[in-house]
């Protein structure tokens, strides 16, 4: 059976594109600048198609009629953090984006970028990027998700970008949330806290009775890896968790104190499956993972668009659907806007 393919750009550590790819989308080619991002992609997919290139000097015109066109925009130029510079930012990416959706012409389009996006002080940006997709022929809409609606144990939100061919925007719907309520930090990383035999694995995990703030990857102008500004490493304190850095390992048996998490801690947080390996230093490993659009979020939204492209529904495999807690307290969904 043919499975549709997809073209992505700022393919970063592969959380987007593992997820469209339990989708039910081949990837064409994976297209990301930082080497270290490229071997991971490499490492975890060998048999996929990497290209380490600047998007400014990438031609998508090879790849004309592509089903999907996806990537996750750099966020610094519409985060709150990057001054929300814009098109002002030298970082911003959506011209480029354009140019190469006009060139490679693909049934359905699906780009993430950071909340701060759908800020009123980027109303007229973001029409101008509607109006021109709208010009390709594409009927397009933003939308606010957060991941924890998604099994992911992180309160991370995300604007997405979907844009269909007109003959397909009928048949999409918005994915629904998967998870009333998403697992605890405590209850999916205990496993991993008591792996070298920590004896206050349990009761941490106790105290860990929620979810993880967002998980911030930084970028190559700032230092080491850790849990990101003051506000979050105290959100990160009350679950028990020193935000101060990334530890090489678990706990061990005599430790004391509040642990801080390894690299796979974070990607589990994150969404990632156990087996998925991040190349490079503790730094470029860490700012891998915390920039990725979780998979399962990803999976999500590109079920939806292959069920618009295909009216099939979406089998996910259970590797790859969200854990419940058997917690009942339900969780607020955020206000979110569509044009579809």
């Amino acid at each position: 059976m043919h499975r549709p393919t997809s073209l992505e750009i700022c393919a970063g550590g592969g959380g987007q594109a593992l997820g469209i790819e339990v989708a039910g989308f081949d990837h064409a080619t994976l297209v990301e600048i930082d080497e270290h991002a490229c071997a991971t992609l490499r490492h975890n997919r060998q048999y996929r198609k990497v290209e380490t290139v600047d998007l400014t000097g990438f031609d998508a015109t090879s790849f004309r009629g592509i089903d999907l066109f996806a990537g996750g925009i750099p966020c610094p130029p519409f985060s709150r953090a990057g001054k929300q510079l814009g098109r002002d930012d030298e970082r911003d990416l959506f011209p480029v984006a354009l140019r190469l959706i006009e060139e490679s012409n693909p049934e359905a389009v699906m780009i993430e970028n950071v909340r701060g996006m759908l800020d009123p002080i980027f109303d007229e940006y973001r029409a101008e990027i509607l109006l021109r997709l709208q010009k390709m022929g594409y009927a397009t809409g933003w939308k606010l998700f957060n991941a924890c609606e998604f099994g992911v144990p992180q309160n991370r939100t995300r604007a997405i970008l979907v844009a269909l061919k007109k003959k397909y925007s009928r048949r999409f719907r918005w994915p629904d949330r998967t998870s009333l309520v998403p697992p605890t930090v405590g209850l999916v990383l205990e496993p991993m806290m008591g792996a070298r035999g920590w004896k206050g694995a349990t009761e941490w995990a106790r105290r860990a009775h929620g979810i993880a703030p967002t998980i911030v990857g930084g970028s190559k102008k700032h230092g080491g890896p850790d849990l990101g500004p003051t506000r979050a490493k105290r959100a990160w304190a009350e679950l028990g968790v020193d935000g101060h850095g990334i530890a090489n390992d678990p706990p061990d048996s005599v430790f004391e104190g509040s642990p801080r998490l390894t690299i796979p801690m974070v990607a589990r947080l994150q969404g990632f499956p156990d087996d998925w390996h991040f190349v490079g230093s503790k730094t470029t490993a860490y700012r891998q993972v915390g920039n990725a659009l979780p998979p399962p979020v990803a999976t999500a939204l590109g079920g939806a668009i292959l069920h618009a492209l295909a009216g099939t529904a979406v089998q996910i495999p259970r590797g790859m659907r969200p854990v419940l807690s058997q917690t009942q307290l339900a969780s607020p969904r955020l206000a979110q806007t569509s044009l579809f």
